[in-house]
């Protein structure tokens, strides 16, 4: 099986069990196969938790989930050393659930500060230190962080800074009334079923790291280099390009949107079945890649401006390579 035909079986899989939020399954894909992490912000009862442990029943790999409260400890996370007597070394590591292949990171601002922090540091450098040892991530790393958007009391925000460390910022909304219908019939139907029902193959982690070796081949264009250097400039420069745009913006992407635009994109292209980028691969991800990495002005918050208003606003401003 090839890594395309790997993939597509994966998304497969996943979509038997997750239904009315396709893009919810392209976008966990499009971060695994991008080897980054992605923030995700949804009502409750939206399928976040059962999306990626649909990945992970499908994907030979593990899974630790963390609920993140405001008593949580930046060790919780990480680990600790613990004293064992009978050893020689008194005191060895036990690590903490964030040593696995997925994360989830459940409702990440519920924790203050100094835990956030512990999670993006070994999203950010793939590893962990304590009591000066230095111990690294697993080969295959993500972290699925998810934000409820209703609840802000009790909450600690992430701050802007460190939210430019997720490589996307996705948001999912409610289902259709069809697909709600096939919702409740599958609940049903799992009801039902055994253990043994449930299980299937599942697809290798050395798939994950061929595709990943195709993506770095898909090829990108001077022109659309450009074009999404421009793209970013606009969030940062909004002067040059539009008066209103630029009362509307505090600041813009930093060079990792930069970087995560181009990745994405050359994923979307691959999903594709295509070898390489064409400006409709740039416009799936920009929302997505820029949404959390830009800022707004006062006066865009007070308008009631949202930032995917702001996007819409660059795509049409900047011009498009042909």
């Amino acid at each position: 099986m090839s890594p395309y035909e790997a993939i597509t079986e994966l998304k497969k899989q996943m979509s038997k069990s997750i239904i009315g939020q396709e893009q919810l399954i392209d976008s966990i894909i499009l971060v695994l196969l991008a080897d980054g992490n992605m923030l995700l912000e949804g009502l409750p009862g939206l399928a976040k938790t059962r999306a990626i442990k649909a990945l992970a029943q499908n994907l030979d790999c593990g899974l630790s989930r963390i609920q993140f409260t405001p008593d949580l400890l930046p060790s919780d996370i990480t680990g600790t050393e613990i004293y064992i007597p009978d050893e020689k070394e008194k005191f060895i590591f036990q690590k903490g659930p964030i040593f696995s292949n997925l994360i989830l990171a459940d409702e990440i601002n519920r924790a203050p500060a100094k835990v956030q922090s512990a999670l993006l540091e070994a999203m950010e450098e793939r590893q962990v230190t304590v009591a000066g040892s230095t111990y690294k991530m697993e080969d295959l790393f993500m972290v699925m962080a998810t934000q409820n958007p209703i609840e802000q009391e009790g909450t600690y925000p992430l701050p802007e800074a460190q939210m430019d460390r997720f490589l996307i910022h996705t948001i999912i909304d409610y289902p259709d009334d069809n697909a709600e219908l096939e919702i409740m019939r599958l609940n049903k139907r799992e009801a039902s079923q055994t253990k043994s029902d449930k299980k299937n193959e599942t697809i290798s982690q050395q798939s994950i790291f061929d595709a990943r070796k195709e993506i770095a081949q898909v090829k990108v264009t001077e022109e659309l280099e450009k074009y999404m250097v421009s793209l970013i400039s606009a969030t940062r420069y909004p002067k040059k390009f539009d008066t209103e745009l630029a009362d509307l913006i505090e600041f813009g992407a930093s060079p990792r949107g930069t970087i995560a635009l181009d990745r994405c994109s050359r994923v979307n292209a691959w999903m594709q079945n295509r070898d390489y980028v064409i400006p409709e691969d740039i416009l799936t991800v920009i929302k997505d890649v820029l949404r959390h990495r830009i800022a707004l002005s006062y006066k865009g918050r007070a308008e009631g401006i949202t930032t995917d208003q702001i996007i819409d606003k660059i795509i049409e401003v900047v011009a498009v390579v042909a």
